[in-house]
């Protein structure tokens, strides 16, 4: 919403419906901003107003080589583990290091694990009052 915003004023500017100044007004772009902006939308058109880090993976992405030998680990040898225990296994036995929350979104989401509150409530026999005399 806030490119096409930006590439309605960036059309006033260029139509001369506008002023640079007055588009530099406009709330979230700075004049330096609003210059840059012209620049670029005269070189992409209005592709070059889309965000270039936009359906690129993060720089913070595991590789899915790396995922799918932890998880295949976990699952033969850890399978009954809490995310902590599979953590400190994995870096002492097979050499991995990994974030213990990592592992525990992997193994929430391969199913391999269930997060406490959404386990099943385990039900408890009730226990009724002994008889007595008295």
């Amino acid at each position: 919403m806030k490119e096409i915003n930006r590439l309605k004023i960036l059309q006033d500017v260029i139509d001369r419906n506008l002023r640079p100044g007055q588009a530099a007004e406009m709330p979230g772009i700075t004049p330096r901003h609003c210059s840059r902006l012209l620049k670029r939308y005269r070189q992409l058109g209005p592709l070059g107003m889309s965000n270039h880090s936009r359906g690129r993976a993060g720089n913070r992405l595991l590789p899915t080589s790396l995922i799918d030998q932890a998880l295949r680990i976990i699952r033969e040898h850890y399978r009954d583990f809490d995310p902590t225990l599979a953590r400190e296994n994995l870096e002492e036995v097979h050499g991995l290091v990994l974030g213990k929350e990592t592992i525990r979104r992997l193994m929430i989401k391969a199913g391999i694990w269930i997060p406490r509150r959404q386990r099943a409530p385990k039900i408890h026999q009730p226990r009724y009052r002994r008889s007595c005399t008295g």
